[in-house]
């Protein structure tokens, strides 16, 4: 991987307000594994940094086996969030790091 994020400063407060403006994309087959990050903590064990006007973001993060059609699931408060890993690049050092692209789904 040829780029590394640094000094990102972003908070979840985006979360409810993406929820209230946005409608998400409905996943009619569940395609890949789901990977719980709900009981990991923002800022220390992930980063998510979200997309102007999109649902979804950039999440870097650590974990083996990751690949696009998988589900990562976070938390932010009492809330679960579900998302679609779109397109995931791993770096070099340390193996299992990765930065993925993610859209929101909705869960049912």
């Amino acid at each position: 991987m040829s780029f590394i994020r640094t000094g990102m400063n972003v908070g979840f407060g985006f979360l409810s307000k993406l929820a209230l403006t946005t409608s998400p994309i409905n996943e009619l087959k569940q395609k890949g594994k789901i990977h719980d990050y709900s009981q990991l903590v923002w800022g220390s064990d992930y980063v998510f940094e979200p997309r102007n006007e999109e649902v979804g973001g950039y999440m870097t993060g650590q974990g083996k086996s990751i690949k696009p059609s998988d589900y990562i699931i976070l938390q932010h408060g009492s809330k679960s969030y579900k998302y679609l890993v779109e397109e995931i690049d791993y770096y070099s050092d340390p193996p299992d790091m990765w930065i993925a692209l993610l859209r929101q789904v909705i869960v049912e």
